[in-house]
């Protein structure tokens, strides 16, 4: 897939391009039924596959205070987009000056000038432009205009639309497996392995701890099945352990997953300490206590990594 950092990235004649719009945070079900609809059109007319997307969220410019968290960072939506099919993403910087621009403008400048869309993708509650002042009439309006088709696509769900709100909602409340069913696929953090106190190294479970500049909503605190992939794109089954850790004092809210079943040959030379990993949750296991002595603690992270090995033998 081809990604372009600003208009003036992208070569020029790049269409005929079947084109969406949209923030595209977490990559949800329903967005993957939109970028579907994108990509078939596109085959179909023998075009590229083209989504633009922001950064930074445009709350984040108009409404700092009240900007939602971020599902994942740009690497996992630019890599999910790609899987999704997307033959080029154009993400353009979202700023004050840029927000001013109506509806025609946006439409004149990025999706025709730039793009050269031959078909715009958009759900039934599209807005863009100058105060969201273009909707879908509107671009059927500028697509009569200018010369492209326009394809608008029903809210899609089961019981509740999919939507980036619905999954943030589910990961506070550590339900990581509700969160998968509106992804498509288990929830995903991104990040250095930096060292820790070694607390679980010595206690015999060592971790892989996420840095603090790690991308992806942190779900709620508790202990978590899941994965660990490393640069090599090995997936390691993983207890992964969210919070602050209650049994011992001062001690930060962090990520850190214990790589269960290790091999045992060569286990020196498993280091992922300056790797860029990735950890996937899949199902909330416990939430987190704070234990009377160490060998509680102890018998307690047996139990999660047995419960973590049956978790994924059925995931």
């Amino acid at each position: 897939m081809h990604y372009w950092k600003g208009l003036e990235a992208v070569p020029p004649g790049i269409g005929p391009s079947v084109v969406t719009i949209g923030n595209f945070d977490g990559v949800h079900r329903g967005h993957r039924e939109v970028l579907a609809a994108v990509v078939a059109e596109a085959r179909k007319r023998n075009a590229k596959a083209m989504a633009i997307s922001f950064d930074p969220h445009p709350a984040q410019v108009h409404r700092p205070d009240e900007a939602p968290e971020l599902i994942m960072g740009i690497a996992d939506r630019i890599e999910t987009l790609a899987d999704e099919g997307i033959d080029g993403l154009l993400m353009i910087r979202y700023t004050l000056e840029f927000a001013q621009a109506t509806a025609e403008e946006f439409v004149a400048k990025v999706i025709v000038g730039a793009l050269g869309a031959c078909t715009v993708v958009v759900g039934h509650d599209v807005r863009f432009g100058r105060d969201n002042g273009g909707d879908f009439a509107k671009m059927c309006e500028l697509g009569d205009q200018y010369g492209f088709e326009v394809i608008g696509i029903d809210d899609i769900g089961e019981h509740r639309r999919w939507s980036s709100t619905w999954v943030r909602e589910a990961l506070n409340r550590g339900e990581v497996a509700v969160a998968a069913q509106i992804l498509g696929r288990p929830h995903r953090m991104r990040g250095e392995v930096v060292h820790g106190a070694a607390r679980g190294r010595d206690l015999g479970f060592p971790t892989a701890n996420l840095d603090s500049a790690a991308t992806g909503i942190i779900p709620a605190d508790g202990v978590y099945a899941g994965w660990l992939v490393d640069e090599a794109q090995v997936r390691w089954p993983a207890a992964i352990s969210v919070g602050s850790n209650p049994t011992f004092e001062g001690v930060s809210r962090q990520v850190e997953a214990h790589v269960i079943d290790r091999p045992e040959e060569g286990v020196e030379d498993f280091d992922l300490y300056g790797q860029q990993v990735v950890v996937e949750f899949v199902e909330h296991l416990r939430p987190m206590v704070a234990y009377r002595g160490i060998e509680a603690l102890i018998e307690q992270m047996r139990e999660d990594v047995q419960r973590t090995r049956t978790v994924l033998i059925h995931a």
